[in-house]
């Protein structure tokens, strides 16, 4: 090895990456790694043709001195004057270096959200050593002692490797929800878009997860499974979940934008994209399907179909299972009205289709469109991506 490859990374200032939870809109973001260290998900847009890498537990350490700093001086403004003036933060930002400018705009942008939770970035935080990451939290709470939750995506593998001690240390660190891609519970499935996990590791892993102590919540995406495997994705993830028992279980439809490996597949006729007529079957088998479980179901993407579909187990399911019935019991043209509806942000839910005023906006929006129920989901599609 060359001796300039030796040399330690020299910190560049404050980094952030490129996604979180909708859940996390108000955290602070820390990146402890760039990227995503499989990254092979046929699915999965983000991450692609960009390397894997560990960032150096002092470059985090500087990130959250940098925030620290930033947030004592808005907090001392903010006690002076009852509130902080554009004039003001305009006079922060000029006197920063550039370097250090992000670290200001992070820390004014979780003081505007409270200052409640932290995310943890990127993709697999969990990843690296132990005792480094407990030392990331232990200074987080040095810094924010006030903070609520600390939070992480990570991957099953990487989880079911960690021993329940570390796990449990972690937890008492100040790490206290996991977010997990589960995606599917079916191996046919996870196999054919490259997840690169078994049902055996997903379940072993979220089993661990909340014997630490740790809330977990788990991503499912419905579709994921094509026509071909719609019914097995939503058996064998409801068993999945069953012995898991998530605190949350989040839906986040497929979409298939044209950067993904996925999309030469659905392109060539090798994946067939279901309908949204079908993704609401499989979603009622889904939750017909969940059983013996305490979770709370979120809905909280613009890519489902019906954000309304949410609620605790087992007091909610008939009334997310009425939801989807009913929408399965509209004629074609009203649930093309809909489904447009939802799709441009007319509709949150299936309970906006008792307004008027928008269905009267969807309608007019499908006769601008030329969109009709022999159309509509090739229509969709293209709208969904839009939100990728």
């Amino acid at each position: 090895m060359k001796d300039e490859d030796q040399k330690p990374a020299r910190y560049q200032g404050f980094e952030q990456g490129p996604i979180r939870p909708p859940s996390e809109a108000h955290s602070l973001l820390i990146r402890v790694t760039r990227n995503c260290p499989w990254n092979r998900c046929t699915f999965c847009p983000v991450y692609k043709e960009k390397r894997f890498s560990l960032r150096p537990v002092e470059h985090v350490i500087r990130d959250i001195d940098a925030v620290s700093k930033n947030v004592e001086h808005i907090k001392q403004l903010a006690h002076e004057t009852g509130s902080i003036s554009r004039v003001q933060i305009r006079n922060m930002v000029k006197n920063e270096t550039p370097a250090d400018v992000q670290a200001l705009y992070a820390a004014l942008n979780w003081a505007a959200g409270g200052m409640k939770s932290v995310f943890l970035q990127d993709a697999n935080s969990l990843i690296i050593k132990p005792v480094d990451l407990i030392k990331i939290l232990e200074h987080l709470m040095k810094c924010f002692p006030w903070v609520e939750r600390i939070t992480s995506y990570a991957r099953s593998h990487t989880l079911a490797r960690i021993n329940d001690e570390h796990l449990k240390a972690m937890k008492n660190a100040g790490l206290n929800r996991i977010h997990i891609g589960l995606e599917s519970g079916s191996d046919a499935v996870l196999e054919r878009v490259m997840k690169g996990v078994s049902k055996a590791t997903q379940v072993k892993a979220g089993i661990k997860v909340k014997k630490a102590g740790i809330e977990l919540s788990e991503y499912v995406m419905p579709g994921l499974g094509g026509q071909e495997l719609s019914e097995v994705h939503a058996h064998e993830t409801a068993d999945a979940l069953n012995q898991i028992d998530a605190d949350f279980i989040r839906l986040r439809t497929l979409a298939i934008p044209n950067t993904v490996p996925l999309y030469a597949e659905h392109r060539d006729g090798r994946f067939k994209k279901c309908t949204d007529l079908m993704m609401a079957k499989e979603i009622l088998n889904f939750i017909e399907k969940l059983d013996g479980i305490t979770s709370t179901i979120k809905s909280d993407h613009i890519l489902n179909l019906f954000q309304d579909v949410e609620g605790k187990l087992p007091d909610d399911k008939p009334k997310m299972l009425k939801t989807i019935r009913s929408f399965l019991a509209m004629e074609p043209r009203r649930r093309t009205i809909y489904q447009i509806g939802r799709r441009l942000g007319i509709f949150s839910g299936l309970s906006d289709m008792q307004s008027a005023q928008r269905i009267k906006k969807a309608e007019q929006a499908c006769r601008d469109l030329g969109i009709t129920p022999e159309n509509v989901d090739d229509v969709v599609d293209e709208l969904m991506k839009r939100f990728i």
